[in-house]
């Protein structure tokens, strides 16, 4: 049997990419990750921050569990809410996702001002 070997080039060693040219497109990955990601998270959690601690007796609210409610009292850290009749229990503060501005104390118009003011 007769077996030709044919030779073949060899390829192009890889030039070796510089760190200083990735560096630009590192930046500019983190930048859009703080604008995207980061920095509407802070503006949300400051937002809930605020609706928390501006709390009061009589605001209809909703828990992270689903729970509608209404506060008949707030403490430190937690909220107690009439969620029916004379049925009272009491909730952490971090588990109050919002309040129910379709049964709550405000007006229509402080909730559309409060809306406005949150966009900004």
């Amino acid at each position: 049997m007769n077996f030709s070997i044919f030779a073949q080039a060899t390829p192009p060693a890889p030039q070796g990419i510089s760190i200083f040219s990735m560096l630009p497109m590192f930046f500019m990955i983190i930048l859009i990750f703080y604008f995207l990601v980061y920095r509407p998270q802070q503006k949300e959690q400051k937002k809930t921050q605020e609706m928390l601690s501006k709390l009061k007796n009589g605001d209809h609210v909703i828990t992270t569990g689903g729970i509608h409610g209404i506060v008949a009292g707030v403490k430190d850290t937690t909220v107690l809410l009439k969620v029916c009749g004379d049925v009272k229990i009491e909730v952490s503060k971090s588990h109050i996702s919002a309040k129910d501005l379709k049964n709550g104390s405000e007006t229509k118009a402080e909730a559309n001002k409060s809306y406005a003011l949150s966009k900004k």
